[in-house]
């Protein structure tokens, strides 16, 4: 017959049906439970404010000061092109990025046990309340958190019985049976003798010896030190005494088990570049900001009206439309946040050694791409 494994955790069997959590099961798995339906009435439009959507241009000096400083920060480039490249021309492109962000609250729930120490016992005192009635103090809006909160009157206690093995020789097997064990993790499982509701009963046998290979003996014929002449050698996880402290109730022989209501807010952005003819990669504007043209925070946004570029204006209408119908089925939306920035790029061509070059300074933070560099060596840090 072969062998089960002792349970490592309670069955599912164990826990009382509590009302409104029929779904709930131990270690997660349940999914999000829906919220209730929003009672804040829905956004109204609002017109983008006229303003001027252009930033001039950075001065050659600004632009030549980004271009050392990121020079200097790259070991294998030599400092040439900087001192004496010449700038030959200058072009300012400013690129939109319109951002969405959705703060949202979901909540889960799963059956949780740790050893019983005397915790209070309420469950059947009164009816538990709803997973969404249930206070939790929410962090400030596009906060991301994590709580865990015991749902009240769920809670119970539960005998954890488990087994624990005797010594097992060649010749006699003697099975003692005890609460608050497990059996330890010897070489070899030979039989399961019979499982019974919280009790699996595991027959095992000792390791043969390495050192000997089970024959007690060393090819001197002198009595192996290792295992004194016996051929088998004790368990390294328990030292032969054929059990150890269960991990589920630390020896306690008793569970408390509740329900955990797990509540978690977190931001969901998205970003909208709208594409530009001064060719730097779009990726590259992920960590650098611009120019804040418009803001609007609302429990729900609506898109933006009356943006010059249409490209941001189609953006937006489709990420809010996303957002409010993919989040909101699984979790609260508490609050949206969108935001239209002005990302100021410059490309400087400059001569250097008689051929021509350029590289691009963007962002409020002056960074600087120059994939074509032209002073580069390899070098190895010792």
């Amino acid at each position: 017959m072969a062998a089960l494994p002792y349970p490592s955790a309670p069955p599912g069997n164990m826990f009382d049906p509590i009302p409104g959590y029929e779904g709930t099961v131990a270690g997660g798995g349940g999914g999000y439970l829906p919220p209730p339906m929003p009672s804040v009435p829905m956004p109204v439009p609002e017109q983008a404010p006229t303003s001027d959507w252009h930033i001039p241009s950075i001065s050659e000096e600004r632009a030549r000061e980004a271009f050392a400083t990121y020079v200097s920060s790259k070991c294998c480039y030599s400092s040439g092109p900087v001192q004496d490249g010449v700038v030959t021309n200058m072009e300012s492109f400013n690129t939109y990025r319109y951002r969405l962000e959705t703060f949202t609250e979901s909540r889960s729930t799963e059956w949780s046990q740790e050893p019983y120490t005397g915790q209070p016992v309420d469950a059947g005192i009164q009816l538990a309340p709803g997973p969404w009635d249930i206070p939790a103090q929410q962090p400030a809006f596009f906060q991301d958190q994590k709580k865990s909160i015991r749902v009240p009157f769920t809670s119970s206690v539960k005998v954890w019985l488990l087994n624990t093995l005797g010594n097992v020789t060649q010749l006699t097997v003697t099975l003692v049976l005890e609460w608050g064990k497990n059996p330890a993790r010897p070489a070899q499982e030979l039989e399961t003798i019979s499982v019974n509701g919280f009790f699996t009963i595991v027959v095992y046998e000792q390791k043969v010896c390495w050192v000997c290979n089970g024959s007690g003996h060393r090819q001197s014929d002198d009595r192996c030190t290792h295992c004194n002449g016996v051929g088998r050698e004790n368990c390294s996880s328990c030292s032969g005494n054929g059990s150890i402290n269960c991990d589920e109730c630390h020896g306690k022989r008793q569970l408390f088990v509740f329900i955990n209501l797990n509540v978690k807010w977190s931001t969901e952005r998205e970003d909208f570049v709208a594409q530009d003819s001064s060719g730097l990669k779009v990726e590259k504007l992920g960590n650098v900001s611009g120019k804040e043209l418009f803001k609007d925070s609302h429990y729900m946004v609506y898109p933006v009206m009356g943006f010059p570029d249409v490209l941001v204006a189609q953006a937006s209408e489709r990420m809010v439309r996303d957002h409010q119908a993919k989040f909101a089925q699984s979790a609260r939306i508490l609050q949206q946040r969108q935001i239209i920035e002005l990302i100021p790029i410059t490309k400087v061509n400059y001569a250097w050694k008689g051929k021509n070059y350029m590289y691009y300074v963007y962002g409020n933070e002056f960074e600087v791409n120059a994939d074509d560099y032209p002073a580069t060596c390899c070098c190895s840090v010792m």
